[in-house]
């Protein structure tokens, strides 16, 4: 084994010299600068010199190297370093595999929004398993501690271990935008989720969560600026590299002048820097309301139905597909919150609708008010609402598509809003077509009332489409802003150089007449193209791609985080420290897999 050497009990002081010895001993070598020790394993500065420093460091994170014993071998170990070659590591020994497979099933409670008790349960079950099918492997087991406080602290590491990852990979970001959403809801405590998007110098895209903010204690917008920056900074991340912001519709985000959008636009001010991109989240087009058709009061009305069903009406089976969706989504009961903005959806408001006559004589039964559905205006209003919802869950069906880059999510909204003005004209000319639930609606209020000539008011729902059009326009006008950017980035050849900014039509000519470059563009996707195209020759067109990549193309990340939190909403609202929130959040949201063996080995802190 490679020997260390006894420090003397006489030596008082230490050398604060670099010393050349150490790089053999330590695997460490002097930086260029001269001060403290960078290490060559894990590129780390040790910023005191001193042999102890040096020493604690190597015990601490890279001790696995003492097997290459032989001088020859450890010189040969250092010159591989040197190179950027890390050495494979040395097999897992059987304490170690055990250590690795307790934190695997750590990670898997974790992502089942299991707590932290629920470790003894998961051993309990293998221990009887392995006893009636393996019972030589019983002892395997010894070595597994699922014990609740190992359970919470081997949740951080993974945790600590995902955002070395990601702090790692941001520091070669070339741009990248944030995603807040402060939808999120537990027990009785809002929590804003910071997400973040970056794109590295291969156009390869990160999309995972960067922190997760209290509100509760940071309530002004000057505190949750501070918490972001806070974050960025860790991350090491300047203002000057970020793109685009995606925010939900609360005044929260979008005040007009105490938003926190505005206040990061001011801060994010530049000479160098990119303006800011705002728009709203492509998932939340669902919570759009308006002032017309009262979307609130139908939506409580609902779920004070479901509220009902789910506790007088469960055995009824007319009702079983829609409590066993409700339930697949939020467990036997349901937080009001998510319940609400579940029944936004358009499948759920459509479920609800076919069931609205059984729905009626339930309520009719248990003796509960049901005087809805007698009134001719509120039974249009959710006919109306159904179908209008159902359009914009189809339109964030089509958005829901990740890493297909913000120009084509562009395209579909445009898209939307020409159907909007179609539908506009239609309620004009009182045309249902596009409205089939509303129609029905209408042809079974005819029926009803005979001699009513006027159903319903085409304007109060042409009024309705207009502010959903006004509100796209102004959720998606920094989009419009960088239209001929999205243009050129998703089609470069076909982009007339005369419309082009003045700074970009000689590279952009030039790349139109490079004939390879136009086979590579029509076999590759965008990434790969662009990925392989050179900065040295296109740096305004590459310069271009870094910034529309970086830009959030859907929110299927929050809709991931939102899915985690209604589905594990009973075990998340008990005492959670916001560290532990964000672990497990962190977990359920990151495509990242975990290290597992630096975790085992302890490269990143000391093994829990």
């Amino acid at each position: 084994m490679w020997m260390m050497p006894k420090r003397s009990k006489m030596e008082v002081e230490e050398s604060v010299v670099f010393r050349p010895e150490w790089t053999q001993r330590y695997l460490v070598v002097e930086p260029p600068d001269g001060d403290g020790a960078l290490c060559l394993v894990c590129r780390r500065l040790v910023v005191a010199t001193r042999e102890r420093d040096v020493r604690r460091h190597y015990e601490a994170e890279h001790e696995y190297y003492e097997r290459y014993v032989a001088e020859g071998e450890r010189a040969a170990l250092v010159e591989r370093l040197r190179q950027g070659d890390l050495p494979v590591d040395a097999p897992l020994t059987p304490e170690e595999r055990a250590v690795r497979a307790g934190f695997g099933l750590c990670r898997f409670l974790a992502l089942k929004g299991r707590g932290w008790g629920e470790g003894d349960f998961v051993y309990d079950c293998m221990e009887v398993l392995l006893r009636e099918v393996l019972p030589e492997h019983v002892g395997h087991l010894q070595g597994i501690d699922l014990t609740p406080e190992t359970t919470r602290r081997r949740i951080l590491s993974i945790d600590r271990n995902l955002r070395s990852q990601l702090f790692n990979r941001a520091k070669d970001f070339k741009a990248y935008s944030l995603a807040l959403d402060d939808q999120a809801f537990v027990a009785y405590e809002n929590y804003l989720l910071v997400f973040i998007r970056g794109v590295g110098p291969g156009l390869e895209v990160q999309e995972d969560l960067l922190t997760i903010i209290n509100l509760t204690h940071h309530f002004s917008v000057g505190a949750l600026m501070s918490a972001i920056l806070e974050a960025l900074q860790r991350a090491g991340l300047s203002l000057q590299r970020m793109v685009g912001l995606t925010t939900t519709h609360t005044l929260r985000m979008i005040g007009e002048n105490s938003g926190l959008v505005s206040y990061m636009r001011e801060k994010a001010v530049s000479p160098n820097c990119w303006n800011v991109i705002h728009y709203s989240g492509f998932l939340h087009l669902e919570l759009l309301s308006s002032y017309d058709v009262d979307i609130n009061q139908i939506i409580n009305t609902i779920s004070e139905w479901i509220v009902l069903i789910k506790t007088r009406g469960v055995r009824r089976p007319e009702f079983q597909i829609l409590l066993t969706e409700s339930e697949s989504e939020h467990g036997e009961r349901v937080n009001g919150r998510c319940l609400n903005n579940w029944l936004r959806r358009g499948k759920t408001l459509k479920l609800i609708f076919s069931l609205r006559k059984e729905i009626e004589a339930f309520l009719i039964s248990v003796g509960a008010a049901a005087i809805q559905f007698t009134d001719k205006q509120w039974l249009c209003d959710f006919g109306f609402l159904v179908d209008i919802m159902e359009h914009l869950q189809e339109l964030s069906k089509e958005l829901q598509v990740s890493k297909v880059f913000a120009a084509a999510a562009f395209d579909h909204i445009c898209t939307f809003e020409v159907k909007l003005s179609l539908f506009q004209r239609h309620m004009e000319e009182k045309n249902l077509t596009h409205f089939p639930a509303f129609r029905e609606v209408v042809d079974e209020l005819k029926q009803q009332f005979k001699e009513d000539k006027k159903i319903f008011d085409p304007d109060r729902y042409q009024m309705v489409i207009c502010r959903l059009q006004k509100e796209f326009e102004r959720h998606y006008k920094d989009l419009r802003f960088i239209k001929k950017d999205l243009e050129l980035f998703a089609n470069p050849f076909n982009f007339k150089p005369e419309y082009a900014p003045i700074s970009v039509r000689v590279e952009l000519t030039k790349l139109q007449a490079n004939t390879s470059l136009w086979n590579e563009y029509r076999i590759k996707d965008l990434g790969q193209f662009y990925a392989g195209l050179s900065a040295e020759s296109y740096p305004i067109i590459k310069g271009v791609a870094y910034k529309v990549a970086s830009l959030f193309d859907s929110n299927q990340i929050c809709e991931k985080a939102f899915s985690y939190l209604t589905r594990n909403q009973h075990t998340l609202s008990q005492p959670l420290t916001d560290e532990h929130l964000q672990a497990l959040f962190r977990i359920a949201t990151t495509e990242m897999e975990p290290r597992w063996d630096d975790l085992v080995r302890g490269r990143n802190e000391s093994n829990p």
